[in-house]
Order: structure tokens, then C-alpha cells, then sequence
């Protein structure tokens, strides 16, 4: 594995755990249109992608065409439930305290979305001028447009960006996109997987706690580097 000059967080069931929470809303939004699913549904096909992408997949999947206001109508359900059960994931606040290189946040979300997680959770100061959402690219997760978008913000060759993900389509398109992909699998939507390669997705390594964090990227970091080389 090349030296690690950058990493790039997932938001979405990585720094934050809110995957159950808003498959909860979309389940429960979606049967009053006659669309039912369940929660094993929503991880196998929408964890990780877009909401355009979620909503095209209803329409070609279920032929139903979701009414103007169903996207706004869920945003504002899913932040009022975040204002009251959203929580960072466990060591995040310590882990990145303590990386002594760049990072950055690649995201599906939306950026109004993306703001008011950071900013529940108490992760708004430490990405300020750190946050890319998938609305800067033409195609979002699995497309690798974002991440080589962030790529090319530091100026960093992407062998040198090590991608932290939860979803298969994030590690695809950390994949396509030539870059090393560690997957975090400690988020509740998450915990019932068993080892093997259902657990790692594909990716190179899959860790549960961000408490070791730090330790595990010993070794794998140039000397030099700093925090603050954000283009």
C-alpha cells in the first residue's frame, strides 16, 4: 500500500451513525406511497448513494414516481429526528484530534443535510473548509467523480488518498478511482455483519472503532505532514 497523504471520510455511517435512522424515515415514508421495503433492502441498494439515485431506483423498480415534496418532506423528518438521536461515532472526535495529516469529508448528502449533521454531533469545527458533497460532480457513489474531485483539491495523486467507507458503492467508487479503501463497520446498521468478505466489501482492511485509529495509519504516513493543506 503506498504512503497515505490524505484520508477521506464517508459522513454518513462513518463519523456519524445515522444509517438506521434514516432508513427508518425512508421505510416509513415510502409505505405511505404503496412502496414497502425493509431495512435490508434500503442497505443493499441505497446505503451510500444519493437521494436522485434512490429516487430513480423507486421509479424503475417499483413504478412509482415520488411526488414533488417527498425529497423536502424527508429532509425535514430525518433533521428533526437527528436534532434528538443523532450521535458521532464512538473515538471520531479523539481519532481525528490526532491525525497528523490532511483529511477531508466526501459525501452523498446533501449539503444543508451535511451541515446540520456536523453541526449536531459536534464535527463542525474540525471540517470547516473539509466538506465535499456529491452536488460538486456530475456522478455521485459509485462514480469515483467525487473522490478524485477531492483528489485534485490537494493536489494528491490518489494512491496517496486512503478512503474510509461504510457502503459498497463508496468502495467501488474508491476503487474506480485508484485509491486504498479501509471499510468501518462499527455503525449500527452495520452490526450484524460476520467476518469474511461480506465484511470487508472488497476493501483492503475492515476495522469497528475509531479508538485505534491513529495507530493503524502508523507507518503508512510520510513525514511532514500537516493537517492544514486544503486547497
Amino acid at each position: 500500500m503506498s504512503q497515505v497523504r490524505l484520508v477521506i471520510f464517508d459522513c454518513d455511517g462513518v463519523l456519524i451513525d445515522s444509517e438506521v435512522i434514516s432508513a427508518r424515515i425512508l421505510i416509513d415514508d415510502l409505505a405511505r406511497h404503496d412502496v414497502a421495503i425493509d431495512a435490508g433492502y434500503v442497505a443493499q441498494h441505497f446505503l451510500g448513494r444519493s437521494f436522485p439515485t434512490v429516487r430513480d431506483h423507486i421509479r424503475t423498480a417499483f413504478g412509482v414516481k415520488l411526488p414533488r415534496g417527498f425529497e423536502d418532506s424527508y429532509r425535514t423528518r430525518l433533521i428533526d429526528t437527528f436534532q434528538t438521536d443523532l450521535r458521532p461515532m464512538p473515538h471520531i472526535h479523539a481519532a481525528l484530534g490526532a491525525l497528523e495529516l490532511p483529511y477531508h469529508l466526501a459525501t452523498s448528502s446533501s449539503p444543508p443535510r451535511l451541515a446540520r449533521s456536523l453541526d449536531i454531533t459536534g464535527l463542525a469545527d474540525l471540517f470547516s473548509g473539509r466538506t465535499s458533497t456529491a452536488s460538486e460532480v456530475a456522478r455521485g457513489k459509485p462514480a469515483p467523480d467525487l473522490f478524485l474531485h477531492v483528489a485534485a483539491r490537494y493536489a494528491i495523486p490518489p494512491q496517496h488518498c486512503l478512503v474510509i467507507e461504510d457502503s459498497i458503492a463508496g468502495i467501488m467508487a474508491a476503487q474506480a478511482a485508484g485509491m486504498p479503501v479501509w471499510r468501518f463497520t462499527g455503525g449500527s446498521h452495520l452490526s450484524q455483519l460476520t467476518n469474511g468478505p461480506d465484511r470487508t466489501g472488497g476493501a483492503a482492511l475492515s476495522f469497528d472503532s475509531f479508538a485505534d485509529f491513529p495507530a493503524r495509519l502508523a507507518g503508512l504516513t510520510p513525514p511532514a505532514q500537516t493537517k492544514d493543506r486544503a486547497r
